[in-house]
């Protein structure tokens, strides 16, 4: 079954990365071991010890791994966000420049903002490079006020006329509500079918009636997904009380729902996720058996097509 899976997905071109950090790849070795450990928020503070040191080369020589990486994979097309802020400047927007300048792997660029978009300073300088970007990244949480930064970024989006893709719902716990925050503004600022909500773990967490409504939305939205499966598959226990669920996207119903979902890999070999090597197809299964999803026509569907919609490929 999974060889056949397998060679289906090659015969639709391979797999289509829908979000993955290539600036961050391969950078575990400059941390401790037990920072490992830390929580998510914590880690978005202490990347900076490698962004203070990295320079355009180090960022092309982890992007430039990252892609001979994927293609070792079956992957042909992926989408990265990279850093650019007060830390590591452009820095890493100028290695990806130059390593995704190749004919065997296309790649689209979406701008990581770590610190934030309500800072004047941070804010300048995305917007002083965001011609050269494929696609709008965002981090609302990096702002103490996520409906500012929402506003911001597609305020972007619609003044450039791109793509934006927006980290959400990452925590798997019921106090987060961003996938629906997202979803009304994206209605509210008239972007419908061009904003993706990334992970959306949290959704799960919701009494199935709140979950309903929030499909809803999305569909209303014309909102996209994108699961990264390994990605919070570490959650820690917690005390809290919601509905018994997977530290996973709840891809099943969004599917159910008429969603467009893709797949991505997150982070490789860094201090988020230090033991994870790129392979889409762990993913894919990863996904597969956790939502119970065995149609390989729609395996298929997540692993390519969809990715190519969710990131603008033409082909």
């Amino acid at each position: 079954m999974v060889v056949e899976l397998f060679h289906k997905i090659l015969k639709a071109g391979g797999f289509v990365n829908s979000h993955a950090h290539f600036d961050r790849s391969y950078t575990y070795k400059h941390f401790k071991e037990d920072e490992a450990y830390i929580h998510l928020t914590e880690k978005w503070q202490l990347v900076d010890k490698f962004k203070k040191e990295a320079d355009v080369y180090q960022y092309y020589q982890n992007i430039k791994n990252s892609i001979d990486n994927q293609i070792h994979y079956s992957v042909n097309k992926a989408c990265t966000f990279i850093d650019v802020d007060s830390v590591t400047g452009t820095n890493a927007l100028q290695g990806a420049k130059i390593a995704k300048d190749r004919n065997d792997f296309e790649l689209k660029i979406a701008c990581q903002t770590l610190k934030g978009v309500l800072n004047k300073e941070e804010s300048d300088i995305i917007e002083s490079v965001i011609e050269d970007f494929d696609i709008i990244g965002s981090l609302p949480k990096a702002d103490s006020d996520s409906e500012r930064h929402l506003d911001k970024v597609m305020s972007w989006a619609k003044k450039y006329n791109k793509l934006l893709h927006v980290h959400v719902d990452q925590l798997n716990c019921a106090s987060e509500k961003e996938t629906e925050l997202l979803a009304r503004k994206t209605i509210e600022w008239g972007l419908e079918e061009r904003v993706t909500a990334v992970h959306s773990i949290s959704l799960a967490c919701h009494p199935k009636e709140y979950r309903k409504e929030v499909y809803r939305i999305c569909k209303d939205a014309g909102l996209h997904f994108v699961s990264c499966p390994s990605a919070w598959i570490d959650h820690p226990r917690r005390e809290d009380l919601a509905p018994i669920h997977n530290a996973i996207t709840p891809v099943e119903e969004l599917l159910e729902n008429g969603l467009v979902v893709g797949i991505g890999s997150d982070n490789i070999n860094d201090i988020y996720k230090p033991y994870s090597d790129g392979d889409m197809m762990f993913e894919l299964r990863l996904l597969l058996e956790a939502c119970k999803i065995y149609d390989a026509e729609e395996l298929v569907k997540i692993a390519t097509i969809n990715g190519k919609i969710i990131c603008g490929f033409n082909n």
